[in-house]
């Protein structure tokens, strides 16, 4: 599985490539905004460790671009800044999850495998189509389609979708989600699984309203 960091500080990125590379995963490396898509175009990784202060185009940006061309990638968000609103800015922009300068080698290591994780077990994996109202879901292809029109979704957020259309009408607390979608060996918070469930329903065009909010437990998918 192969991950590319960018990160325009040296020994991060440096720190970064050696810990993810003796846990078995391959490295590429880009210190400057500028080389991110030029290098997508001709070897697309299976995860992206994207650093938010970046020279040549910020992290923000080219966040959104990545996303708008390759939604299936998972970007793992690193940020030195300590406000929410750009974490939440960027969990909108499509990225997958988040971490806070400093960070801890061994939790960041634990976050790429979860976002770059297909399933949270693949022993519960759906095979086959799921039809559901106007909903229908590829698990194979990746793909998902609302009114025959094919929608662009996030790993995570084609895999909260997976898990709604497959249990109908079963109420998912936050803490539920943060389980079975993220893993329960990485830090999360209630608000990454509520800006993710946002940009979901948003997606979901005509069948939006069927994700709904239950107050004070958490989330339901209602049955076609």
């Amino acid at each position: 599985m192969k991950i590319l960091i960018v990160d325009d500080e040296e020994d991060i990125a440096g720190l970064i490539q050696f810990h993810l590379e003796e846990e078995g995963f391959q490295t590429e490396v880009c210190h400057n905004g500028m080389e991110v898509l030029p290098r997508l175009e001709k070897n697309l990784p299976d995860g992206i460790i994207l650093d938010l202060m970046l020279p040549g185009i910020g992290g923000m940006d080219l966040c959104k671009r990545i996303k708008e061309k390759y939604p299936h990638i998972p970007i793992l968000m690193v940020t030195a800044k300590t406000g929410e609103t750009d974490v939440v800015l960027g969990l909108e922009l499509g990225a997958d999850d988040y971490i806070r300068k400093p960070f801890n080698i061994r939790e960041l290591v634990a976050r790429v495998r979860t976002v770059t994780r297909r399933t949270t077990d693949p022993n519960q994996e759906i095979q086959g189509t799921i039809s559901t109202g106007k909903i229908q879901i590829n698990p194979t292809a990746h793909k998902v389609f609302v009114e025959g029109t094919e929608i662009d979704l996030t790993l995570i957020e084609f895999k909260l979708l997976q898990l709604f259309a497959g249990n109908p009408g079963v109420a998912f607390s936050r803490d539920k989600l943060l389980d079975r979608i993220w893993g329960k060996d990485v830090f999360v918070t209630d608000r990454t699984v509520d800006v993710n469930i946002k940009r979901l329903r948003d997606k979901l065009l005509s069948e939006k309203e069927r994700l709904e909010t239950i107050r004070g437990v958490g989330y339901r998918f209602r049955d076609a």
